[in-house]
Parts: structure tokens; C-alpha cells; sequence
């Protein structure tokens, strides 16, 4: 059976415009797709631990193949649980809202915590980095409140949707779709715009499943 894992990166609930713009794609992708079992993670809710120098120091120790102590292996096999629930996933989507030009700094711990060696990356020093979960899809959804791609930089700029493509690069994960409802502020008609968004997830889940291959494409 396959899994999707469905991480939430906005605190706001049912007012959350990113988290309506993945639901309305998974309600699309779960019609089509009764089988796919949906795996839930709010990062508000979530009790995540603090990334902390014990954690930072295992995963040094592991990095460099050493012999983690005591205090280290009470850190890491907190680590690597949370590391190994996203893992076991065949497929990612994410609501994400633009915070400061970035993402929220759940999201970042989140980030911080399960990307680890062996896990998520290996790491050769002659050639560097290369990701573990490859043939891994992942579907973003992107919401901001008053940036929108190709604007004026007076406007905002994206260390949003860059920041996380390439970090899904670096784990292995190349197959992304991406939809977007920017601006959420700063627009004409704003319930338009969002009834749009919400009608391009629902097309790019049925698109998904009617080609079963992975995509890499955008819907703005």
C-alpha cells in the first residue's frame, strides 16, 4: 500500500489557505485513490524536541563513522524515530505558508531533525551528498501574503519554494509538483483567486493519477 505523508507548516487551523490548497488535493488524490494510506503531521500540534548540541553532536559522531556515548544515543534514537516516520513514506505534501520570504521555523526544526545520515542522505567525501529517497514524490503547496513569482522585489523574494526544492533534491527527491495561491493579500479578487488555486489542486491530483508517473511541473 502506499503512503502519503501530509505535513501541515501553518499554525492557523481551518484558516490556514495552504493547508485548504493540499486538502483539496488530497481529497481529489484519496477519490481516485481509496487505497492510499494518509499519514498526518501538524508541526504545531507535533512534539517535536529541541535540535540541541547533544543531537548536533551525534550526528557529527555519525557522520564521521565514530562510537556515539550514551548521552549521544539517547538524542539520536529520538532523532531517528521522527527521521524514520518521514522515510517510510513513498509520498510527501506539504502546506506551506511564505513566512519573512522563507518557511515557518516549525518547519525548519522539523527539517533540521529528520535530516540525518543514513536516513535521509549519505555522504561520500570524494563525490559529497547524495539522497536516500530516491523514487520519492512530493506535492507543495505555497501560499503568501503578498509575494508572487516574477514580482517586483519591492514585493518579497523566494527563499520559500527554493529553500525546499533544493533541500527535497538533497534527500533524493527530484519528482515535485508544486501549487501556488500567491498573492493571498494583494489581489483584485482575492476569493477568486482562491477558489482557482483550489481548482488547480483538485485537476493536478486527477492528472496525477490518470498519468501514475512522476511529475515534475508547476500550477500557479
Amino acid at each position: 500500500m502506499t503512503k502519503l505523508l501530509f505535513i501541515k507548516a501553518s499554525p492557523r487551523g481551518s484558516d490556514s489557505r495552504s493547508v485548504a490548497v493540499a486538502e483539496a488535493y488530497l481529497s481529489a488524490l484519496k477519490a481516485s485513490r481509496p487505497d492510499v494510506e494518509i499519514d498526518v503531521i501538524d508541526l504545531w500540534q507535533e512534539d517535536l524536541p529541541e535540535f540541541d548540541g547533544n543531537s548536533s553532536n551525534a550526528k557529527l559522531t555519525i557522520i564521521k563513522g565514530g562510537t556515539l556515548d550514551d548521552t549521544q544515543q539517547t538524542a539520536w534514537g529520538q532523532i531517528s524515530q521522527i527521521a524514520g516516520r518521514f522515510a517510510a513514506a513513498d509520498e510527501y505534501l506539504f502546506a506551506v505558508p511564505m513566512w519573512n520570504g522563507g518557511i515557518p521555523y516549525r518547519l525548519k526544526l522539523y527539517i533540521d531533525i529528520i535530516h540525518q545520515p543514513g536516513i535521509l542522505f549519505g555522504f561520500d567525501p570524494a563525490s559529497g551528498y547524495f539522497g536516500l529517497l530516491k523514487g520519492k514524490t512530493a506535492t507543495l503547496a505555497y501560499t503568501s501574503g503578498v509575494f508572487a513569482p516574477d514580482v517586483d522585489p519591492r514585493f518579497g523574494s523566494d527563499f520559500h519554494s527554493t529553500y525546499l526544492k533544493w533541500w527535497l533534491g538533497q534527500v533524493g527527491i527530484t519528482a515535485i509538483q508544486e501549487l501556488r495561491f500567491q498573492p493571498t493579500l494583494r489581489n483584485a479578487d482575492a476569493e477568486a483567486a482562491f477558489a482557482l488555486a483550489l481548482a488547480n489542486a483538485r485537476q493536478l491530483a486527477e492528472d496525477a493519477v490518470v498519468s501514475q508517473v512522476p511529475l515534475s511541473t508547476s500550477s500557479h
